[in-house]
């Protein structure tokens, strides 16, 4: 009898009994934090004798929170979340798998998700239109037009494969429809004994922010696509039992400060503590007091802290909220039922209830907590509002350079009249994402802001683009009722869609006037987006300088016009009667927003919208689908192409070698995120992906983005690396300017070209390729295509000081063999610029079945001398191992599905 037989229990709920597998009564279960509660059901419910045993479920019950990460687990998510950028080539890898199942003689149907996945299409629509009364219907159908060959593949995947949902596009951002619909916290399913199994929810995402469902005590976080796809296909993720940070919150939020200045305070805290691979969460008293949406904006924001999660439990917050977005009452009894009886009931006052053990802690009196926003490249760069002015005017001039005019720019637009713009002017001032637009109390002060300065005859800036992009249709349902959104109207926030948008890097073309103005003189213009990702290039390649702030910031920022503004002391206009008017005048009370709240979000709404929710509109329904088990591809698509990842595959796959005379194809620093390396935003007719599509006909006008063409690696692999901020500093070590962007040195043809040109250089004369990096390789989103595109550009090895968590699994999943200096060492400190060769022994190790801890590396200098050093192997579990040896994760899966 295993634990998982002796654990097996009845729970009864109203007049229904579920299965369930009882951990209240493990030994070493009261101490556990909360979210190791939920790894502990996890293993127990998915014990095999092989992968996950009761020696496992032992582990992890004894787990020291001192100890440093060491034991390895494998956590099995109950269901899949994707969006539709990461989401695209998920379901394009899908259906070549089974393409190559069916060349390798089985039965293609093997092929299907093993759990429940869902795919929301947000990230697809861009702000071509604003300010207008229709911009929402003009810029869906706009979105149709550019994306109409990649829905068509998603509804042929929504028929061809079994446990898959698509949410379509003008319904809502995913981590708000995961929270406000999808999420059971506690799911049920067909049970062994006749019954429904009751278990809890759990969930990986193919966007980092998937963590805005910890919130809800649903443990969850951010994968690569890859990652994604084999927990689609059934396999568990292999995982270090992490330490645990708990965060006590305490006291709460004083008058003026809203969600969205603690989750930044958090963010700053947090980064600071440093809690990169580690899980965050949030206990103590205080934490009843926080709202659920709160809970969710702070969840939201552990890719910016750098954790795994960031999680609340389950508390009577929990079930109302449940209730609130149209749970039935049923469900709501199951998790409170469920939460009890297995000792994951969070609420502090019950007498049954025992303070978990952390292994660091942390405190916030969120009494303490300022108005703040952060930028201008990083979200945890926090200032204080008060603080903002001198800031900025300390950080402009690293933005500007020799050719940048000082003096104001004469702008003449038909769309917005005549006026002068200049460096720290406000191009975009956007309300979007998820951070904050699953939020009614910011949501609602921004409206109250709006209707305050519409009443006293203040107007944006005329050069500002505004735009409102809420994250599901129940924020446009509530705006209304409370007749606020005609307010945010008169501002020029008219709705533009419903979707991430400026957060994602659909912000969408300025006005030409504006960006010609900008161009022409090198001006340092700025954004300000109520979003949790300000990285350098993302927002508009017009704009240098980019601030996260809240809703109301937004609209007050937007009035402003500039970032070189000091609201306490400046008047943001004068009034009808020629008074001068301050943000103070028109920011509205706690009160004020909480019983506007109270009065217009309802249950009824949540029930209304969610009803039809994988329905879509006419233009989803009138779109012609595919049919078959295989997919039909177009060797003429720009858009969806069979992947090459498989190409020659065999049942066994071939000894893993040692790298011999490997060329650098990129020199970096620190802080490289997926946004650098990823494809990612607009691109130009003259990059190597533009060239791509302009010999196949496409415009310019019609490229899209790189997010939209994800499921054609064809573009994808011309823009890896290609980011406008990228700066390789291979070009100076051999003499040459640094061009940013996507170039390199390409030693064969001895010549500056592009990443892409060079690597096809290399690959044609089998000469393999490694990158050097700095600090924090991989920071940010949880982008597939940062890894996928490294391989396909002949990258066999990344060797840095230190990888953030999921681009490091990214790469072993692809192939990449993740590298890191000696402790204390860096490219630098070694003297190495990237002219070297480099030889890589002991990779041979692993064909042994054992990971060696280090490799041996030799760089080999133009005049014949060496540096050697051992670099650490960052294969961390036996499980990455496996996949490295098969030369990806998708090949392991697929060999193993076969057998």
């Amino acid at each position: 009898m295993s634990v998982r037989d002796d654990q097996l229990d009845t729970l009864k709920v109203g007049g229904k009994d579920y299965d369930f597998y009882r951990i209240a009564d493990l030994p070493g279960i009261d101490h556990l934090p909360y979210s190791l509660k939920v790894l502990v059901e996890n293993l127990v419910r998915n014990i095999d004798g092989a992968n996950i045993t009761d020696d496992h479920v032992k582990a992890l019950l004894d787990w020291d929170p001192a100890a440093q990460p060491s034991h390895e687990i494998q956590f099995t998510p109950s269901r899949v979340v994707m969006q539709d950028f990461t989401g695209v080539p998920c379901i394009v890898d899908l259906a070549t798998m089974r393409d190559a199942v069916k060349e390798l003689g089985g039965n293609p149907e093997v092929i299907n998700p093993q759990v429940q996945s869902d795919m929301v299409i947000d990230h697809s629509v861009q702000i071509d239109k604003y300010g207008v009364a229709d911009a929402v219907e003009q810029n869906m159908d706009i979105e149709y037009q550019r994306n109409g060959e990649r829905y068509q593949f998603l509804r042929w995947g929504q028929q061809a494969f079994r446990n898959f949902r698509v949410v379509p596009p003008g319904t809502g951002i995913i981590h708000q429809v995961n929270i406000e619909y999808l999420a059971k916290v506690v799911m049920t399913k067909a049970g062994e004994r006749g019954r429904d199994l009751a278990y809890l929810d759990s969930c990986v995402g193919t966007d980092s922010h998937t963590t805005t469902v910890n919130g809800l005590g649903v443990l969850g976080w951010g994968v690569g696509g890859i990652e994604a796809e084999a927990a689609m296909l059934g396999q568990p993720i292999s995982m270090l039992v992490p330490r645990v940070v708990g965060f006590k919150l305490t006291g709460s939020i004083p008058e003026g400060v809203t969600a969205t200045d603690v989750v930044l305070t958090i963010t700053d805290m947090l980064r600071q503590h440093g809690v990169v691979g580690k899980f965050v969460e949030f206990y103590g008293e205080g934490i009843a007091s926080v709202p659920l949406a709160n809970r969710a904006t702070i969840g939201n924001m552990g890719p910016e802290f750098g954790s795994t999660c960031g999680i609340f439990p389950i508390d009577g917050v929990t079930l109302d909220y449940l209730r609130l977005t149209g749970r039935s009452e049923e469900q709501i009894a199951l998790v409170e039922a469920y939460a009890k009886a297995n000792k994951l009931w969070g609420d502090t006052t019950d007498p049954d209830y025992v303070e978990p053990q952390y292994s660091e802690y942390l405190e916030l009196d969120l009494g303490t907590v300022v108005p703040s926003i952060a930028g201008p490249k990083r979200p945890q760069d926090r200032i204080r509002l008060s603080e903002s002015k001198e800031k900025f005017e300390a950080t402009l001039p690293a933005y500007e350079t020799d050719k940048t005019m000082q003096d104001p720019i004469a702008v003449s637009t038909e769309f917005r009249g005549d006026f002068d713009i200049k460096n720290g002017d406000v191009a975009i001032a956007s309300i979007t994402s998820c951070t904050n637009t699953s939020n009614p109390s910011v949501m609602i002060a921004a409206g109250l802001i709006a209707r305050n300065a519409h009443a006293k005859g203040l107007k944006p800036k005329p050069w500002v683009k505004t735009s409102l992009a809420p994250g599901s249709q129940v924020v446009a349902d509530y705006l209304k009722a409370a007749g606020l959104q005609d307010d945010l109207d008169a501002l020029g926030y008219q709705l533009v869609g419903f979707g991430c948008a400026t957060c994602i890097g659909n912000s969408g073309p300025l006005l030409p006037e504006i960006s010609e103005a900008i161009n022409a003189n090198d001006l340092t213009v700025t954004s300000v987006l109520s979003g949790n990702r300000n990285f350098e290039g993302r927002i508009s390649p017009d704009v240098k300088m980019n601030y996260l702030a809240s809703p109301p910031l937004v609209i007050a920022y937007a009035l402003a016009g500039t970032m070189d503004f000091d609201f306490e002391t400046q008047p943001l206009g004068k009034d009808q009667d020629g008074n001068d008017v301050y943000l103070k005048d028109i920011w509205p009370s706690n009160e004020e927003v909480a019983a506007v709240v109270d009065g217009t979000v309802s249950r009824e709404m949540f029930l209304k919208d969610y009803a039809s929710v994988f329905e879509g509109d006419r233009r989803w329904k009138g779109l012609d689908v595919p049919e078959g088990e295989l997919f039909a591809w177009d060797e003429n698509s720009t858009y969806v192409r069979k992947q090459t990842f498989f190409d020659g595959m065999k049942a066994t796959p071939d000894p893993v070698k040692d790298i011999h005379g490997a060329r650098v194809l990129a020199l970096l620093g620190d802080s490289v995120t997926t946004d650098h390396v990823s494809p990612a935003g607009a691109f130009k007719a003259s990059s190597p992906a533009g060239k791509y599509l302009t010999d196949r006909g496409v415009e310019p006008k019609n490229f899209n983005s790189y997010g939209s063409r994800r499921g054609n690696h064809e573009v994808m692999v011309r823009g890896t690396f290609g980011n406008i901020r990228l700066r390789n500093q291979l070009l100076a070590s051999v003499g040459e300017e640094i061009t940013p962007g996507g170039y390199t040195y390409d030693f064969l043809d001895k010549k500056p070209t592009t990443i892409f040109e060079a690597s096809r250089d290399y690959i044609d004369h089998d000469v393999p390729l490694v990158v050097l990096a700095g600090k924090e390789y991989g920071t940010g989103s949880s982008r597939d295509w940062a890894a996928k595109g490294t391989v396909m550009l002949g990258v066999k090895a990344v060797i840095t000081e230190s990888f953030e968590r999921i681009h490091r699994s990214n790469l072993i999943g692809m192939g990449v063999l993740p590298l890191q200096f000696p402790e204390g060492e860096s490219y630098e400190s070694l003297g190495l610029n990237g002219t070297e060769t480099y030889d890589i022994s002991g990779v041979e190790e692993l064909n042994k079945g054992v990971t060696p801890k280090t490799v041996h590396v030799t760089a080999t200098h133009a005049d014949g001398s060496t540096t050697e050093f051992d670099a650490v192997v960052r294969i961390d579990t036996p499980g990455e191992a496996d996949y490295y040896r098969n030369g990806g994760i998708l090949q392991y899966v697929l060999r193993n599905l076969m057998r």
